[in-house]
């Protein structure tokens, strides 16, 4: 029988690569194999069922002598067992290696959550994530590699799509930061890489230096009560304009800071919930005298039975001196979402604020409460944020997702 751990250290490290391809033996089948390139590999030779077999038991170094020895060991015991070794190792490396790429992960973060909201994410990690990076180990992915993925999307003129993909990989790389798979959550390198929503439907201003300057404009607007209201509350609810010069006292609950909005009155038709602001409390409080507390909260100048007229808040803009290019009502939704995405707030949460649902979603399992302690802390910090926008001082970034509870 051939001598067993015949090979040393010294010996190795002493083996240079040749011309051709050649073995050091060390027994017992065991033997590292060296090809002209410079590649090193433990091959282990022995006999199944009567025919001549080999399998790899990795490279060196990264492999050891030692190492290599012990899986050899191992194999030739389960051959006295009358055990094939290369069946079991690989079932035994699979599930390890496999345990590690993002779309283990996620199926394992995603096998936590409420069946609805895994069911869509699930959906947007088939279609859009784990064809390109799902056999990837998750420690390894760059940003740059998810930011190429979220790209592709965002050329597809899913822009809403690309932001939820990079919220949802964001939770699964924090989950995996938990559970020791992962180094850093690379989706919170991407903070502002992404083309903010809907920026170019309406015209919007997204700068925090002009957006002072408008709301300044607007604290000093002469006209009604009641436009004057709804330009100031238009902001920091950024609701559709109809859905705001339509709105109804009875719509308002001022003790628990909340705007339920009907479904009859949404674009979606579902019953959209309003988080409010200690700021838009106090507008609404300073109307209520005057409008209220029954009817249109801002009700036409010519009758109390017609709320005001859809062009009130564009002509107010106008009497400001900023033009139909600069700003319009419906602005104040893209001005929101680019500052919120831009300052790291979840996606998910300024979306569902916008109020903006999937149309493939099941209508019975739409959620008006869904993100709502998320989204009242985000609103009062809007409101916080634009103030201090008006104020023309430094600001403060508005928040992230860490602080989210």
């Amino acid at each position: 029988m051939a001598k067993l751990n015949c090979l040393t250290q010294k010996k190795l490290d002493a083996a240079k690569a040749d011309e051709k391809a050649f073995s050091l033996p060390d027994g017992g089948g065991l033997g590292l194999w060296f090809d002209p390139k410079g590649g090193r590999w433990w091959r282990l030779r022995f006999r199944w069922e009567g025919k001549q077999a080999v399998m790899s038991l990795g490279t060196y170094p990264d492999t050891s002598l030692k190492l290599a020895r012990q899986k050899r060991d191992k194999a030739r015991q389960l051959l006295a067992a009358e055990i094939d070794p290369r069946g079991v190792m690989k079932a035994n490396k699979k599930p390890a290696a496999d345990a590690e790429t993002f779309k283990a992960i996620a199926t394992e973060f995603l096998d936590m959550q409420t069946a609805g909201a895994a069911k869509t994410t699930l959906r947007r990690f088939e279609l859009h994530v784990f064809p390109y990076l799902g056999k990837r180990p998750i420690a390894k992915i760059t940003a740059a590699e998810l930011l190429a993925v979220l790209k592709r999307i965002e050329h597809k003129g899913s822009r809403e799509t690309a932001h939820r993909v990079r919220s949802a990989c964001g939770r699964v790389w924090r989950y995996a930061l938990g559970s020791g798979r992962a180094e850093r959550d690379v989706a919170a390198d991407l903070a502002g890489q992404l083309a903010p929503v809907n920026v170019q439907s309406f015209a919007s201003i997204t700068d925090p230096k002009r957006i002072g300057e408008l709301l300044r404009a607007i604290d000093g607007y002469q006209g009604l009560k009641a436009v004057t209201a709804a330009l100031k509350l238009a902001p920091l609810v950024f609701v559709r304009p109809g859905e705001l010069r339509a709105a109804t006292w009875d719509e308002f609950d001022l003790d628990a800071a909340l705007w339920t909005i009907p479904a009859k009155r949404t674009k979606a038709h579902r019953e959209h919930l309003v988080p409010l602001s200690v700021q838009s409390v106090a507008i609404l409080d300073e109307l209520l005298p005057l409008t209220g507390p029954e009817g249109f909260v801002f009700p036409s100048v010519r009758t109390k039975s017609k709320c005001m007229s859809d062009n009130s808040l564009n002509a107010a803009l106008r009497s400001l001196g900023y033009s139909k290019d600069q700003v319009v009502a419906h602005g104040f939704r893209s001005m929101a979402s680019t500052l919120l995405h831009e300052q790291n707030y979840d996606s998910d949460h300024i979306e569902r604020q916008l109020a903006h649902v999937e149309q493939n979603k099941v209508k019975g399992a739409y959620n008006k409460a869904k993100y709502l302690p998320q989204r009242t802390k985000m609103m009062q910090k809007w409101s916080d944020y634009l103030d201090g926008l008006k104020a023309g001082g430094n600001v403060i970034a508005i928040g992230s997702k860490a602080e989210a509870p």
